[in-house]
């Protein structure tokens, strides 16, 4: 009998286990079906998002906040501002960003700012929309590579309009139907691809940095069609992608982004690298995402825990963003820490900019010297290297904490090849008997005039002068009748 039941009682547990099994899967499916939204997979609008998502919707609409951080923040200002980078109409002269540049607002003003700022007009493209809208990825799959060339104002902003599109948001992230992260820029799976990454099968902590980093990169328009092209074949570090710029990139047809107005130098401009910088950075190499600090965890209506949809500064956040890991630390030191960080690399980076503008002004005074050709190209080129060095670091969003180390060693890079461009100068001038202490008071009287110019559009004007001329190239004949 003892043995009667003892088979009876593994039946039992055999068809427990059956039906648990069953349980699990049925639960598994239910847990599938659930994650079905009922959108259309080319669903771009962020409304369509709301009443299904609501409590990640009212976070995103955070992003509606201006608010500065020391540095940096979302408040719709001038970056000409006294307080910001007065002398960046020197720096950037001859090139759009000399024109208008302002901070970052935040994500929900993308469409809004970028058909207002002055650097759009009838010659730009569509791969200046690229990061601003959530209709670009269909637009890329519908129009190919006419896309990237397509005229901004006559063709690609009306058909974005005409797709309902919205500013960067829920589908730019999300696939609209099962909520999956997702990769929706082609540029960027090309881009890390070519430094032989598998993208087939990211891991969710890669896509925490991938949703990101597909925007918030360094690129350029590749010179054939326009494409927005990643720099990233030799890797993410600054010196790596400037080898590449002189390398790869002008093999493929890619020299400059404009020639500086004032040194005559073909300058490469860096754009927003703070992907590059973080995973190059201590956090990054941790493996510490960009969500882990940018979209902490946080409790909404008293209970639900969702990620915040809030994309700003951890300094606005640091018991949600920092706790977590630095649960150790009082946070008001922390703060400090990393307040100190990025007031030493703000300190250095206005002093190699500093140098890299007296650097063109010095070549400037080379070319109306008539040095040699020979002696000027070898400035320019160190200018060049120095002005990308020192943008690296300005152009990233983090005022140097996402990669402390490798700010200051970008930054000193810079300052070398600025002086360089300085001393080769110092000696071909005093051989043309130029009056240097001169020189440096003209230098002065420009970066005065700029700085005292209240009209942020008419900044870049007071940049050249009577003694310092534009060296803006001539225009062939060919292109002049266009």
């Amino acid at each position: 009998m003892a043995r009667d039941f003892r088979w009876a009682y593994l039946l039992l547990v055999a068809v427990m286990l059956i039906l648990s099994g069953c349980s699990d899967s049925e639960n598994k499916q239910t847990s599938a079906d659930e994650l079905k939204t009922g959108l259309k997979k080319d669903e771009i609008r962020n409304e369509a998002f709301k009443d299904l998502f609501p409590l990640q919707y009212d976070s995103y609409k955070k992003n509606e906040k201006m608010e500065d951080t020391k540095y940096s923040g979302s408040e719709k200002r001038s970056k000409f501002d006294h307080d910001k980078e007065p002398y960046l109409p020197i720096l950037f002269n001859g090139y759009g960003f000399a024109i208008e540049y302002n901070e970052d607002r935040g994500h929900t003003y993308a469409n809004e700012d970028i058909r207002s700022v002055a650097r759009i007009t009838d010659k730009s493209i569509g791969s200046c929309l690229t990061c601003k809208s959530t209709a670009v990825p269909h637009m890329i799959e519908e129009m190919g590579d006419d896309y990237w060339n397509g005229n901004f104002n006559k063709d690609i902003w009306p058909k974005a309009e005409a797709m309902g599109h919205s500013p960067i948001g829920c589908s730019d992230c999300h696939d609209p139907q099962t909520m999956d992260l997702r990769v929706t820029r082609p540029s960027f799976i090309k881009a890390m691809e070519s430094q032989g990454i598998d993208m087939s099968n990211p891991t969710k902590n890669d896509m925490r940095n991938y949703v990101c980093g597909q925007c918030h990169v360094e690129y350029y328009f590749a010179a054939d069609n326009g494409e927005v092209t990643y720099p990233w074949s030799k890797g993410f570090k600054p010196e790596e992608m400037y080898e590449y710029y002189e390398t790869t990139a002008k093999e493929k047809g890619f020299d400059k982004d404009w020639v500086h107005n004032v040194s005559g130098t073909p300058i490469l401009k860096s754009q927003h690298p703070d992907f590059e910088t973080h995973m190059s950075g201590p956090h990054g190499k941790a493996g510490v995402t960009c969500a882990d600090c940018h979209m902490p965890y946080e409790r909404v209506d008293g209970k639900k825990k969702i990620s915040s949809h809030w994309w700003t500064s951890p300094l606005k956040t640091m018991e949600q963003s920092c706790s977590t890991c630095h649960s150790n630390r009082d946070m008001k030191d922390l703060k400090e820490r990393v307040t100190d960080i990025q007031d030493t690399h703000m300190k250095a980076l206005h002093k190699a900019e500093d140098v890299s503008i007296t650097a063109h002004y010095y070549v400037n005074k080379m070319i109306t010297s008539k040095v040699s050709e020979d002696k000027v190209k070898q400035a320019q080129e160190h200018i060049r290297k120095g002005q990308w060095f020192w943008d690296f670091v300005a152009a990233e969003s983090s005022a140097g904490f996402h990669n402390p180390q490798g700010s200051m060693d970008s930054l000193r890079i810079s300052t070398e090849a600025s002086n360089e461009a300085i001393r080769i100068a110092t000696e071909e001038l005093v051989k043309a008997r130029v009056d240097l202490e001169e020189l440096n008071e003209e230098i002065e009287k420009a970066k005065k005039t700029v700085y005292d110019e209240r009209d942020n559009f008419k900044k870049k004007d007071h940049a050249i002068n009577s003694y310092f001329p534009a060296q803006q190239p001539p225009v062939p004949p060919s292109a002049a009748k266009k």
